[in-house]
C-alpha cells in the first residue's frame, strides 16, 4: 500500500510518501511545495492544487492522511491554511483517492506513542520507523511523513472521504 501524508500549509505544504507492507513501513519520497507571497491568492491556491495532483500522479497513493488545522494564535494564518487545505481536499476528491483527517494529537500518539510528544520526539520516531540515516528536512516534510505513518497505522479507525 502506498500512503501519502500531507502537512497542509499556504506558504509551504509538506508531503511524504511511504509504502506499507504488512507492519513494515518504507520511505518512498518526500518534499515541500512552496508558494510565493508575491503571487495572488487564487494563483497560490492553484499552485497547491496542481502541485498535489502532480505528487498523486507520480506516486499513485492508495490512501492519503491529511492533518487537521490547529491554531491557537493567528486567525489570519489559520484562514489561509484552511483555504490551502480546501484546495488539497478538492484535488484528492478529483483524483478519487480516499483521505483521512488526522489531528496533531492522533499523529503524535500513533508515531511517538504519546499525544503530547515534542516535535523532536516525533521526528526521531519518523527516522526510526522508516529506517533513515537522518531526520528528514525541512520540518514540514518530516511532519508529512509522520502523518503518513499515522494514517498507515490508525486509518481503519478513521472516517475516510472520497
Amino acid at each position: 500500500m502506498i500512503i501519502l501524508g500531507i502537512d497542509p500549509g499556504f506558504a509551504r505544504m509538506g508531503w511524504g510518501v511511504i509504502s506499507k507492507n504488512g507492519a513494515k513501513f518504507s520511505l518512498v519520497a518526500y518534499g515541500c511545495l512552496e508558494t510565493s507571497a508575491d503571487v495572488g491568492l487564487p494563483d497560490r491556491l492553484e499552485m497547491i492544487f496542481d502541485g498535489i495532483l502532480k505528487v498523486i500522479k507520480k506516486y499513485k497513493p492508495d490512501l492519503v492522511g491529511i492533518e487537521t488545522l490547529f491554531f491557537n494564535t493567528n486567525a489570519k494564518t489559520a484562514v489561509k491554511v484552511g483555504e490551502a487545505r480546501g484546495a488539497i481536499l478538492v484535488a484528492l476528491k478529483k483524483a478519487g483517492i480516499k483521505s483521512a483527517d488526522l489531528t496533531p494529537l492522533q499523529v503524535k500518539q500513533a508515531v511517538a506513542g504519546y499525544g503530547r510528544a515534542e516535535k523532536s520526539q516525533v521526528q526521531k520516531m519518523v527516522k526510526t520507523l522508516l529506517n533513515l540515516k537522518e531526520i528528514p528536512h525541512p520540518d514540514d516534510a518530516a511532519d508529512a511523513l509522520a502523518i503518513a505513518l499515522a494514517a498507515g497505522s490508525i486509518v481503519k479507525y478513521q472516517i475516510l472521504y472520497n
